[in-house]
């Protein structure tokens, strides 16, 4: 038996690659701060002066998620700096479906072996979905799990603390008859439905590195392409419209655009989205034409919306307006009508 046999490196955890982790994530996590931010990285807990003068009556609201198995595709790309948006894309979109702006956040990383340079890439794209959602990033965890995991194995998660005014709640309790359905385009598949376009991969045989017809890049690059981070493009939206015109959000996550949308509609109502108004997904059809059925696509894929929003009928072409000049592609999708059943949201018609 030899000294070296019961050191902590020997059993499977590397603390000076964690410290030089950090030293190379540094500079990206500070480029998050805001002026409410007391400290910096390194610290214990992660500091926030919430100034409650700013508020009337200020609630805070919180998101917990992860990216689930797109990292798979991370790791079978040996690229991890886009992973970390989608976790942030994946916390603060919630967060904004209550009208909520998103103030700061702190991941967590497990991984069977720290790499610093694949630490730093992942802790550098949560930085940057950060930016992207106005939000700070006030600290984290990287836990060596050298006994549980691959050495090249890691998990993502992160939780996310907004606040909004009480009385700026935003959900279905808004909604009403007439409201029309504001889709905001997706960037891709964002973080949602990976386990089933890897086994669609696996077993159709699609190379990562072909650029399949009917896309404009290889299908690796299309599937890795980042979650696009709605939230600040969402208050903008409230603060120049107001809660008494926008009076939803919905983030299209898991269970797809009729699911999730069918959450922010009320007893008595209906959202009834129109196929019509928007093309599916070149990537999408790929995988329907390996097997995927439409029904499970709806189900598993964003199908091109990533987030909508409800909004009185005379200021939806306002709306679309705003959203479409700051970037985000956006239309009438469907409307809110009356119905003698539970709240629900179907889709109608045939895509582009």
């Amino acid at each position: 038996m030899t000294d070296g046999e019961f050191t902590y490196a020997a059993s499977g955890v590397d603390i000076d690659a964690g410290e030089r982790a950090v030293t190379l994530m540094r500079a990206a996590v500070e480029k998050t701060n805001r002026p409410e931010v007391v400290g910096g990285l390194g610290g214990f807990a992660g500091l926030f002066a919430l100034d409650t003068a700013k508020y009337r009556k200020p609630l805070l609201a919180s998101s917990t998620d992860g990216v689930g198995t797109k990292i798979a595709l991370a790791r079978a790309l040996d690229r991890h700096d886009t992973v970390g948006i989608d976790l942030v894309a994946m916390v603060v979109d919630d967060l904004v479906a209550c009208g909520a702006e998103p103030l700061f956040l702190q991941d967590y990383v497990a991984c069977g072996r720290v790499v610093p340079e694949r630490i730093a890439a992942i802790v550098t794209g949560i930085a940057a979905g950060c930016t992207q959602a106005g939000a700070a990033l006030v600290g984290g965890e990287t836990a060596e799990h050298g006994d549980l995991m691959d050495a090249d194995e890691y998990d993502l998660a992160a939780t996310a603390v907004g606040v909004v005014e009480a009385d700026a709640v935003l959900g279905p309790e808004r909604v009403r008859e007439g409201d029309v359905v504001v889709a905001m385009a997706s960037s891709g598949f964002h973080s949602n439905g990976y386990s089933l376009v890897r086994r669609v991969v696996d077993r159709a045989g699609l190379d990562l590195a072909a650029t399949p017809a009917g896309l404009d890049r290889p299908l690796g690059d299309a599937l890795l392409e980042p979650t696009r981070i709605y939230a600040l493009d969402c208050l903008a939206l409230v603060r120049e419209l107001g809660v008494e015109t926008v009076h939803a959000f919905a983030h299209i996550t898991g269970g797809g655009l009729a699911g999730n949308t069918a959450r922010v509609v009320p007893p008595g109502l209906e959202a009834v989205l129109d196929r019509s108004s928007w093309a599916l997904p070149a990537a999408v059809r790929l995988f329907e034409e390996h097997g995927v059925p439409r029904t499970e696509s709806e189900r598993a894929f964003n199908c091109g919306v990533g987030m909508v929003a409800a909004v009185a009928p005379e200021q939806a072409d306002r709306a679309v307006a705003l959203l479409t000049e700051r970037g985000v592609p956006s239309w009438v999708a469907g409307t809110i009508g009356a119905t003698d059943g539970e709240p629900a949201a179907r889709l109608v018609g045939t895509y582009r």
